[in-house]
């Protein structure tokens, strides 16, 4: 495959920035869903009236906007690593939900995300023969998951097992790919101690988190053992020298008042993006290519929060709160 120089991959990028939302997404959250909708349509994202003009067909927009997005990151992708970092993840998910699927008889197809790096129809044919050795030339931590989560549903059925076993493949397998490429080895392992804290967490029991911790990041799991501290002025001081004091703050907060761990997954969801906003005048190498296809992930996360919220009828304050956090 060919890859771009960055300096030509940067022309192409400044280019598509202008058709960026930006600002628009806050203001798109104070007037009516309808009036939203008309400046979404004249901003042209996702092909604009060309591709509806129904409001309640937001999704079909977005649709556009993600397949965009797909070929640009195939097309423009520095090396195979951030292309496979991007896209890979996808392959995991889509093998999950065809081996679920199969096991339960069902339709898979509106649990499918769209194509990673492998073809769903070549997934769908390996799970359906049980014949995972392709997959394994093409990706072995995706293989091994398929091949245990099958043994898995064949002795003792559980879909929370068969999601364990995919996303530590899953992590295992990023983890590999990223160990020469300093900027998504930060990004990965950030996203799995944050990860790692909010399964703690909701495991309720330091043995039920030891099960499932994720063996990438940088938390080991005797630290994770201290969100278990009765003193949760402790637990949190306990993580005063990590990255993570806020965020522990944030989830035990939420664990204590019995709450849903929502502000802590959107920082999660945030945290990408994120850390390019913070160092956005210190880019190097195929930094810029990564913050444009975060910013462009994180818009089109928050125009489907805008309007299914906007279209719920919830104020603008409410709909604010869910954002993915962006600034420019």
């Amino acid at each position: 495959m060919r890859y771009y120089d960055m300096t030509y991959t940067s022309g192409v990028i400044a280019v598509r920035e202008k058709f960026l939302l930006k600002e628009k997404i806050l203001r798109f959250c104070e007037v009516s869903a309808e009036d939203a909708f008309r400046s979404l349509l004249e901003s042209g994202f996702g092909g604009g009236a060309e591709v509806t003009t129904n409001v309640y067909e937001y999704e079909n927009l977005i649709a556009v906007e993600e397949r965009r997005l797909d070929e640009f990151i195939r097309e423009y992708a520095p090396t195979e690593a951030e292309k496979a970092y991007l896209l890979s993840p996808r392959d995991f998910h889509n093998a999950k939900a065809l081996l679920k699927a199969a096991y339960l008889g069902t339709d898979a197809s509106r649990l499918l995300a769209s194509e990673g790096l492998i073809e769903i129809a070549k997934l769908s044919t390996c799970i359906e023969e049980k014949d995972f050795t392709p997959l394994k030339e093409l990706n072995a931590y995706l293989g091994g998951a398929c091949e245990d989560g099958a043994a898995l549903l064949a002795e003792n059925p559980s879909g929370a097992k068969l999601g364990e076993i995919f996303e530590n493949a899953q992590y295992q397998y990023l983890w590999n790919l990223v160990k020469r490429k300093p900027t998504l080895k930060k990004l990965l392992v950030a996203k799995a101690d944050m990860n790692n804290i909010l399964i703690a967490l909701r495991a309720g029991d330091v043995e039920r988190a030891k099960e499932k911790y994720l063996p990438v990041g940088k938390l080991d799991k005797s630290t994770l053992e201290k969100l278990f501290l009765e003193d949760k002025g402790k637990a949190v001081e306990a993580f005063a020298d990590t990255p993570y004091a806020e965020f522990v703050k944030v989830c035990l907060e939420a664990a204590e008042k019995r709450l849903p761990m929502t502000e802590a997954e959107r920082r999660v969801a945030s945290y990408d993006v994120e850390f390019f906003n913070d160092r956005k005048y210190e880019l190097e190498k195929e930094d810029p290519f990564l913050y444009y296809v975060y910013r462009r992930k994180t818009e089109n996360a928050n125009v489907r929060i805008v309007f299914a919220c906007l279209l719920a009828g919830m104020s603008e304050h409410e709909i604010k709160k869910r954002l993915r956090r962006c600034k420019e």
